[in-house]
């Protein structure tokens, strides 16, 4: 029986996690098919877009499993925050398979501007899938966007835990994934020359996989023709990795013990105290 339990809950979860990533990726995905192939919007549309993608993903997801909506979240999270390795791959399957279905979906709503604006289907619109280096226009090399995604996704994960650390100061009232749909906002408007801020393996590979299925033949290669789709895929699982060490190297450990405070009391600093 507890096994049984035990099977049902991870299923919710991974449904949950399916679920709040599709819902970013039809956002986000969404809004890049809108600008690419009808000219509906800019470079801000796009940011706030993600970000609101995020945050209503979070919002889907977070009561039932954590809504990681993201292997390099999920790993960092097992890796520094004691969340069961076991869960890893499950949960990473189930943000790709949402991620997939979300970006066909888009594919057939907007099947026919994109076809009208890129007639064979190239690497004009197949940025609204998956990322490429330089945004697929830029002087930008496979290691300049690898390097690229390590940072980004190293700033993403240190300010995830920041904002979700009930040590720290994290948002009250359920805002948290307000803050984090901001947090998304604030790195594609900073970061999205290189490589146009994938840092997420699930939101580039499932898009990219459902466009190589319904026509972009080269979706695994870039403007240069090297196979560039491993780059979204490893540079934010390693970058996830080193922002959540920072993290606990440079603020978690210097942090108070959480306590709960008494009924009706606000902690002081008197509260953290050691003897």
């Amino acid at each position: 029986m507890a096994e049984r339990l035990k099977a049902r809950g991870l299923l919710g979860e991974m449904a949950a996690e399916f679920a709040g990533t599709m819902i970013l990726i039809l956002f986000g995905v969404g809004v890049v098919a809108q600008v690419a192939a009808a000219g509906i919007g800019d470079h801000d549309s796009i940011a706030w877009a993600w970000g609101l993608g995020v945050m209503l993903g979070v919002y889907t997801a977070g009561r039932i499993s954590g809504a990681h909506l993201n292997p390099a979240v999920t790993v960092a999270l097992a890796a520094f925050k004691g969340f069961e390795w076991r869960k890893v791959l499950p949960y990473s399957l189930a943000q790709t398979a949402g991620a997939f279905v979300a970006a066909l979906i888009v594919r057939w709503n907007y099947s026919e501007v994109l076809t009208a604006a890129d007639p064979g289907l190239t690497i004009k619109t197949q940025g609204v899938f998956s990322t490429l280096p330089g945004n697929g226009a830029l002087p930008v090399g496979t290691w300049g966007a690898f390097r690229d995604q390590v940072i980004g996704t190293a700033i993403l994960l240190f300010l995830i835990l920041a904002i979700s650390d009930v040590r720290n100061s994290p948002p009250g009232a359920n805002l948290t994934p307000f803050v984090i749909g901001l947090l998304v906002v604030a790195i594609g408007m900073a970061w999205g020359t290189d490589a146009g801020y994938a840092i997420n393996p699930a939101r580039d590979f499932g898009p990219r996989l459902a466009s190589f299925l319904t026509g972009y033949q080269t979706a695994w290669r870039d403007q240069y023709g090297q196979l560039y789709f491993w780059v979204p895929i490893v540079g934010p699982l390693i970058g996830g990795l080193i922002g959540a060490a920072l993290y606990q190297a440079v603020v978690a450990r210097f942090l108070p013990p959480e306590q709960e405070p008494g009924a009706g009391r606000v902690p002081s600093p008197a509260d953290y105290e050691t003897a």
